[in-house]
């Protein structure tokens, strides 16, 4: 396991250098003026005699000492002799500005061989980019940043959210919020040719002047970089959330093309992030009121919420919105409602949203009485709807008596509250700045509000569990793209006898040349049998399997229609009594290792799309988890008065498929066991068609299971 670079003096610098003219590098000089940045600034250029107002240096060799800092904007094969001088000088690390490396379009060859001359050149030394933006550290001042931002120094003694992007130019634009986030790092990662995402993210997250971590992710650079990180923001109780880009084909391409990552599969990088107890948001508003949530509350202990608002139609509209979330508006209990009833009389109808009417507005004693009331019945998040008027052409006085309410409200209850607006610009910067101030959240927007508390309590729940086991271990060589060894698909008696060897749950089968063999393997497993034609992936769309097969005649007449479909035949114990099928799937991902896919089964798999995604190794309680989420766990825990199935014997089955991909990790390219027949309690789970894919030297190596010729008789 590789250790993370030390960074502390490339974050928080005390000397920072520019090396570089045109437009870019003197810009570096008059920002971090511009943020009253405390340290020194050194200039380098071969023949100014200063920059920004600043003495200039003609080169490295002649600052007073080597900088811990250095923005470096010359071209690309000028950068790899900066990078080189600085890593001999001793400096703590550079930010890399230009493009041209391994990012370029189709990785041509001399951009690879450019990023390895920068990596050799860097040695131990950090590098940021190439290709990025570099550091905004609005703590200290210190900007190696070339252009302008919006952004503003922390006071004194504040905290506030660190962001890194992959993106220079969306992090640019978040500079520009005007959401009432207070932000102590913005960091840019470019193409991360040797530090990476997470090392920059456990640099920042040690500091204690950031609250918690926001993630622009396009790729992930280390598995257990990430996993340590993970850790330690469990550690420090500081809440991360992602933004992961890829769920489209054309969003992986795009992150390919432009930061040589690997993106990974979309569900095995949301099953990843779920380990690590980060969540993970769609849209730069939801990631920003999310950050801004978790900066000023942090993880919520609950998933109940409560509105209150004087319209019924945002009431509605609140309700609406919560419709399927795992966060959601709890019915009062009669004693709250009477407590609520009491303070708004007869003629307003009680319920949570509430539409306390305005027949309290302006009256901050009698909105105390209401909000108070409502907020006594320990919620995780108490949410106040309220759009203020813009001040440019209106009075927002009439206002504050709400807005004073229901601070009061809240620190009666020691309870959690946010003020939702339901359009971002009726929340100005200054009101959020003012209602921060007051210990309550400004959420710009309602999808974002419940964007934001979905998240927060992931993070509570997530911080509760034991942690998953280490990914990073798991057999396979994370990262390594998609050039792998030849594959071959041994048939489905192989397969089996792969899976029964390493003790999975396989009915009795034996392979058979003819008809005649098959009727003799019948009568020795047992009548009924499944027929099936061997060599066919999907046997039931082409009719190459006959079931419940109960009499010698069955069994001749199925195999002279099968054997012209296959390469053989396999007779198979049949099994009945099921109550449910799930589909067990393994895939191999190039970031990731094993990814294993746990769902309703069957022909219908893809209509139905009900499944969850599993990282391995995993655990009994995750598998169990996962089963429980699908929507037809009801059908295995006896839906409306059905048998109950064998829900111990899935799991364990389910352990055994995961264990042996973990134990073929370098070997398996996918395995599809639909179904796994779940029988009644007592009755087990079986394999009852499995799919194999490996490669070449999987099968005589690892399992001792021949690939070519006679296959032995299995006993279940």
């Amino acid at each position: 396991m590789t250790m993370p670079r030390d960074l502390s003096r490339l974050l928080r610098p005390k000397s920072i250098a520019v090396v570089g003219g045109g437009f870019f590098a003197p810009n570096v000089v008059k920002q971090s003026l511009k943020m009253g940045f405390a340290g020194d600034i050194w200039p380098i250029h071969p023949s100014k005699e200063e920059v920004a107002g600043i003495k200039a240096y003609r080169s490295l060799s002649e600052l007073p000492h080597a900088p811990d800092a250095t923005f470096i904007g010359v071209n690309r094969r000028l950068t790899i002799d900066v990078v080189r001088e600085l890593n001999e000088r001793g400096a703590g690390g550079a930010i890399c500005f230009a493009a041209g490396f391994r990012e370029t379009a189709h990785y041509e060859a001399e951009g690879q061989d450019l990023q390895q001359a920068l990596i050799e050149a860097a040695g131990n030394m950090p590098i940021i980019g190439p290709n990025c933006y570099g550091l905004i550290n609005y703590a200290d001042g210190a900007l190696l940043w070339p252009d302008q931002h919006g952004g503003r120094r922390l006071e004194k003694g504040e905290k506030g959210a660190a962001i890194i992007t992959q993106s220079s130019n969306i992090a640019c634009n978040l500079t520009m919020q005007t959401r009432g986030l207070p932000v102590a790092f913005l960091m840019t990662a470019g193409n991360q040719a040797q530090t990476g995402l997470s090392e920059m993210a456990l640099g920042l997250i040690e500091d204690d002047r950031v609250s918690c971590l926001g993630l622009h992710i396009e790729g992930f650079d280390k598995v257990d970089g990430f996993e340590r990180l993970g850790a330690r923001a469990r550690e420090l109780k500081k809440p991360i959330v992602a933004m992961k880009v890829g769920r489209s084909e054309q969003a992986r391409a795009a992150t390919i093309s432009h930061t040589a990552s690997l993106a990974g599969s979309d569900a095995a990088s949301d099953a990843f992030l779920k380990r690590l107890g980060i969540p993970r948001v769609d849209t730069i508003p939801s990631f920003l009121e999310t950050l801004k949530l978790l900066h000023a509350i942090g993880p919520l202990a609950k998933p109940t919420l409560s509105s209150m608002s004087c319209s019924g139609g945002e009431a509605s509209v609140m309700a609406d919105t919560a419709e399927g979330r795992r966060v959601y508006f709890p019915a009062l209990t009669e004693a709250h409602r009477a407590r609520v009833q009491e303070t708004l009389g007869p003629l307003v109808a009680v319920a949570n949203p509430l539409d306390y009417n305005t027949y309290i507005w302006g009256k901050q004693d009698a909105l105390t009485a209401t909000f108070s009331a409502m907020a006594s019945g320990g919620f995780g998040l108490n949410m106040l709807v309220l759009d203020f008027p813009r001040t440019d052409r209106c009075s927002d006085a009439d206002w504050w008596p709400t807005v004073n309410a229901f601070e009061a409200a809240l620190k009666a209850n020691n309870a959690h509250g946010a003020i939702v607006a339901s359009m971002g610009e009726n929340l100005s910067e200054d009101h959020s700045a003012e209602l921060l101030r007051r210990g309550i959240v400004p959420i710009h927007g309602i999808a974002e509000a419940f964007d934001a508390a979905e998240a927060a309590v992931f993070v509570a729940e997530a911080w509760q569990r034991p942690t998953s086991p280490s990914i990073a271990n798991n057999g396979f060589e994370h990262g390594r793209g998609e050039d792998v060894a030849p594959e071959r698909q041994p048939d489905e008696a192989t397969a089996k006898a792969m899976l029964a060897v390493a003790g999975l749950p396989v009915p009795q089968g034996r392979h058979a040349a003819n008809a005649a063999e098959a009727v003799v393997a019948a009568e020795a497993i047992g009548f009924p049998v499944a027929l099936k034609a061997l060599g066919v992936a999907h046997k039931s769309e082409l009719g190459a399997v006959r079931l419940n097969l109960k009499s010698a005649e069955d069994v001749s007449e199925a195999a002279r229609a099968l054997l012209p479909l296959g390469s053989g035949l396999y007779v198979e114990a049949m099994v009945t009594g099921g109550v449910a099928e799930l589909i067990v799937g393994l895939t191999r991902d190039p970031v990731f290792g094993p990814v294993m896919t746990v769902g309703t089964g069957g022909v219908l798999v893809e209509l139905l799309e009900d499944s969850a995604t599993l990282l391995l190794p995993t655990t009994s309680s995750e598998i169990e988890a996962a089963l429980r989420g699908l929507r037809m766990f009801p059908l295995l825990d006896g839906y409306r008065g059905r048998p109950r199935a064998d829900l111990d014997a899935a799991l364990a089955a389910i352990e055994k498929i995961a264990r042996f991909a973990v134990a073929h990790a370098g070997g398996i390219e996918e395995l599809d066991i639909n179904p796994l027949i779940v029988c009644a309690e007592g009755k087990g789970a079986w394999i009852a068609d499995a799919l194999l894919v490996v490669t070449a030297q999987q099968l005589s190596e690892k399992t001792g299971v021949r690939a070519e010729g006679e296959r032995e008789c299995l006993t279940s």
